[in-house]
Order: C-alpha cells, then sequence, then structure tokens
C-alpha cells in the first residue's frame, strides 16, 4: 500500500485534569474527527466506518474501564491495513492535578467521597495505578504540568498537523538536559557534553545557546565543526527513510548536562541547515519546530516554527488546560 493510503487514527488517554480535553480540541482543530470516551466496543467501528482521521479520546469515565481492554482494542486497530495508529498519554504533577480540580471545583471520576482534598489526592493515586500499563504502551507522553496552553497548542500541531498530507514529515529539535531524563519522544538522541562548557565561563554562565556569545564559544571547540557534520550526513541518510516507512514525525534530541548551552546551540545549528536544505528529500516543505526543554521548563520563551504547518487552528488564547 502507498504511504498516501495510510490514515491516522489517534486514541488520547491519560491523567484526568491533564489535558486530555484540550488535546482533543486542539486535535479538531487540526481537522480530525473527534470521538471523547466511546465504549470500547464500539472503536473499531468508529475507526471502519469513517474514511477521515480520528482522535478519540478513553479514560476512566468510560464504565468497567481496564487497560488491558485498551491495549487489546488497540492491537485491533493496529492489525488492520491502511491505519497508522497511535497511543498518546497526557500527565500532570500531582499537586498540578490537585490545583486544577481545585481551581475548577469539578470532582474527579473516581472520587466518591465527600471529604474533598483527601478524596481527591487518593482518586488521583487510583488513577496513576490504573493507567500505569498504557502510559508504558503509549507512543508520546505529554506531560502538561508546566507547558503553558500555547506550547501544548503548537507540540500537538507540530506531532499530528497537516493529517490530509501523508508524505509530510514534522521534524521536532528538542534540547534537553541529561540529569532531567531523556525525552521519551525521541526518536534520535544526540550527547554533547563531550564539548567544552561554557557554564564554566563567568560570562557565559546566565546566557544561552541563543545568545551569540555562547554560540561562539561552542563553535570554538575543535571537535564542534566534525560533530555537527556527521549529525547532519546521519539525519540526510535517516529522515528520508522515515518518510518512506510511513513516518509522520520525528523527534531529533540534543542533550547536554544543564540543557542550557550546547545543546540549545547544535539544536538551532541543525535547525537552520534543515531550514536551508535542498538535498533531504521530502523535507523541502514539512513543518520544522524547535522546542528547548529546559529553558522551556524555566518559563522562557523556548518554541520556534522553522516552518509552519499549514494554519488550521484558533488563536491559542481559546484554548485552556483543564479537568476533564
Amino acid at each position: 500500500m502507498s504511504v498516501t493510503a495510510v490514515r491516522r487514527i489517534l486514541l488520547v488517554t491519560g491523567l484526568s485534569g491533564a489535558g486530555k480535553s484540550s488535546i482533543l480540541r486542539i486535535m479538531e482543530d487540526l481537522g480530525y474527527e473527534v470521538t471523547d470516551n466511546p465504549p470500547l466496543t464500539l472503536l473499531e467501528a468508529l475507526v471502519t466506518r469513517s474514511d477521515n482521521p480520528l482522535a478519540i479520546g478513553i479514560d476512566v469515565r468510560t464504565r468497567g474501564f481496564e487497560a488491558r481492554a485498551v491495549l487489546d482494542a488497540l492491537a485491533r486497530l493496529r492489525a488492520l491495513a491502511g491505519l497508522h495508529v497511535e497511543l498518546l498519554f497526557a500527565t500532570a504533577e500531582t499537586d498540578i492535578l490537585l490545583r486544577r480540580f481545585t481551581a475548577t471545583r469539578r470532582r474527579h471520576p473516581l472520587d466518591n467521597s465527600t471529604g474533598a482534598a483527601p478524596g481527591l489526592s487518593a482518586s488521583i493515586a487510583q488513577e496513576v495505578a490504573l493507567l500505569a500499563p498504557l502510559r508504558a504502551a503509549t507512543d508520546l507522553v505529554i506531560d502538561t504540568s508546566d507547558l503553558p496552553p500555547p506550547d501544548l497548542r503548537r507540540l500537538i500541531e507540530s506531532r499530528f498537523g497537516r493529517p490530509d498530507d501523508a508524505e509530510s514529515l514534522t521534524v521536532t529539535l528538542m534540547s534537553f538536559a541529561y540529569p532531567a531524563g531523556l525525552p521519551r519522544e525521541a526518536d534520535m538522541v544526540f550527547d554533547a557534553r563531550f564539548l567544552r562548557n561554557p557554564h564554566y565561563d563567568g560570562a557565559l554562565k546566565a546566557m544561552t545557546g541563543l545568545d551569540e556569545a555562547v554560540r561562539d564559544y561552542v563553535h570554538g571547540d575543535p571537535d564542534y565543526p566534525v560533530f555537527f557534520s556527521r549529525i547532519m550526513d546521519l539525519l540526510r541518510l535517516v529522515l528520508p527513510r522515515f518518510v518512506t516507512e510511513g513516518k509522520k514525525h520525528a523527534t531529533i534530541a540534543v542533550g547536554c548536562s544543564g540543557g542550557q548551552h550546547r545543546s540549545v546551540t547544535l539544536v538551532e545549528e541543525i535547525a537552520a541547515a534543515l531550514g536551508h536544505s535542498a538535498d533531504i528529500t521530502h523535507l523541502s516543505d514539512g513543518p520544522i519546530v524547535v522546542m528547548h526543554r529546559e529553558l522551556a521548563r524555566q518559563g522562557r520563551s523556548a518554541w520556534r516554527w522553522v516552518r509552519p504547518p499549514s494554519p488550521r487552528a484558533t488563536p491559542d488564547e481559546q484554548i485552556r488546560i483543564e479537568p476533564s
């Protein structure tokens, strides 16, 4: 079957209050048909009776919910020809979930008690345990704890935008800090910790790889040109094959010790190279987005479209993260 015949199906699950409903609204803006919380027995019927890309919300509100049943349904969908089926898991830190439910005064789906705080905390813990098998099997985990709504939209757009363009590969370039953990969504990871570190230069410590002085310092490492060149050679080999395999999104991650200097510099350099590259097949018009994970967690502006997808979304301010 040709790549263009593949239809995208996204199952969206996760913790209550972590933004699942917000994600589904964004998916609807992107042109997907959206169904929230249908009976699991109807999933195959929903998929087979539509010709459009689908986003389907599944959570503990489903009567008789069991993670095993969801995974079995997912396996059956993936066995159907002509579909590209993914599972997305939305999560957030417990204190963030408590704050969101308190602010909206909504009851947690698993909270049957009359006491607010104790019952809510226990319900969140219970849901974490119930959904653990789904989180372990997911294709993409999105933690909305410190992810502003506009950044959530950009993340969803970068991964799932342009569902009608099957040959388009969206590339996300991400910098990160190793002590904070590897990005789970990364398809390829490069380690920049061997390069000399601007952190130990007093004049550069507070700066980032977005500053010219830091970039010049990193570029001055004698091994930097070879390292960057070999990364680009590998991307020229691998990215076209991702497209051939029917992959719709690729996340290329670069890590260093703090996620502020070396990795940011490299990601910006790779983004510039890909944005002007005419020799990487299928990347001439595909969306490219840059994300600096640790800078975002510090509240800095850390998103940038090198090449945006076709605009079909509503303004960012119409989306807010709240309990489902």
